[in-house]
């Protein structure tokens, strides 16, 4: 097989043609002269013919496993190390070894994808369905989708789903002083291509002036302050805007639920619920909703249907959401999620049970 048959090149690789064009476009002869432009002197007269630094022949042997380790961990040891008190939604946890051994260590459920096949994926998708159904149960809204890539992203979504839902015309976003840093930021970077203002706000004292299309608090705030938002909620939808709550998920075992107070939406992580903080991710969103805007919900949506012989099957549902059926009417380009994670929180719930 010649050379410009080969996989590479048919498939990733540029023909010479490309190559010349454009290189005449930046103005060298070949991709040595590029080079030479590019990398600085020092870097080139660096290495020698074989492509080798001088000096790599000095280097000791490597180091095995075990002694890497016993290294890198004399490394550490000579850090201080001191309690964590940042907060901002994410707090470490325990995780129960049971979970650690099947679960975190088992590369068979080593993916942040959801499955494309369902016939041969019952198990990672009854596993979904769990998490599904443990988001529900907590946050008191009918439907959850797979998990979503981490807080902040979800509340990007809950916004773009909030301004899809409501039959305002408003551009504008009231969004309380009291959220995640972080989810502010993303919320703030999300809104500026799409011409969503946002207008940040101490929302106990209620809503800003001007048509709104959407709310957005925390629950927790990020000071720790547990505020009854109720009275927001309803002023929200007297004025023809839609709520959502970023709610810390261990914490709605022992107060109101989203649901229960009228949010339209619910947001958040579930790196409570046994998975290790990894230095700020990844950690499993949720995104939770009323069935009326069940097909506005971005991300992937396991259901529960039948087979051939009448036996309960699960599958993804809705898919017609999806940009891979429909790009141009997609409600969000989410395709991966969070999968590893939320199967993680979901056993940590199951687990512990309901009583806790």
């Amino acid at each position: 097989m010649s050379d410009h048959s080969t996989f590479a090149d048919r498939h990733i690789g540029l023909d010479d043609e490309a190559v010349r064009t454009m290189l005449a476009v930046i103005g060298v002869d070949t991709l040595d002269d590029l080079a030479s432009k590019a990398v600085p002197a020092g870097i080139l007269d660096a290495l020698t013919d074989a492509g080798t630094a001088p000096g790599l022949d000095r280097l000791p042997p490597a180091a095995s496993e075990a002694e890497a380790l016993a290294e890198l961990r004399a490394l550490a040891d000579a850090n201080t190390v001191a309690v964590s008190m940042i907060g901002q939604g994410y707090y470490d946890t325990f995780t129960p070894p049971v979970l650690l051994r099947n679960i975190m260590e088992n590369p068979a459920w080593y993916t942040a994808y959801t499955p494309y096949q369902p016939e041969i994926s019952q198990g990672r998708l009854e596993a979904l369905l769990n998490f599904q159904t443990m988001i529900t149960d907590l946050t008191g809204l009918e439907i959850a989708n797979a998990s979503m890539l981490d807080e902040g992203t979800a509340a990007a979504e809950a916004m773009t789903l909030m301004h899809r839902a409501t039959r305002s015309r408003s551009n504008r976003l009231a969004v309380d002083v009291d959220v995640f840093t972080q989810t502010a930021t993303v919320l703030a970077t999300r809104a500026k291509p799409l011409g969503i203002e946002i207008v940040t706000a101490d929302l106990r004292n209620g809503l800003p002036e001007g048509e709104l299309f959407g709310v957005i608090a925390q629950l927790p705030g990020a000071s720790g302050r547990i505020t009854d938002w109720t009275a927001l909620v309803q002023q929200a939808h007297d004025r023809g805007a839609l709520v959502a709550l970023g709610a810390d998920l261990l914490a709605l075992t022992l107060i109101t639920p989203p649901g229960e107070i009228g949010a339209d939406v619910a947001f958040g992580t579930t790196q409570r619920f046994g998975v290790p903080m990894g230095f700020g991710g990844p950690h499993a969103g949720y995104l939770s909703v009323h069935a009326k805007h069940a097909r506005q919900l971005p991300g992937r949506l396991v259901g529960v249907s039948v087979d051939g012989d009448g036996n309960p099957a699960y599958r993804l549902a809705l898919q017609t959401r999806e940009q891979h059926i429909r790009r141009d009417k997609a409600t969000s380009n989410i395709c991966t999620a969070q999968v590893l994670l939320a199967v993680m929180a979901a056993m940590y719930a199951s687990y512990h049970g309901a009583a806790g």
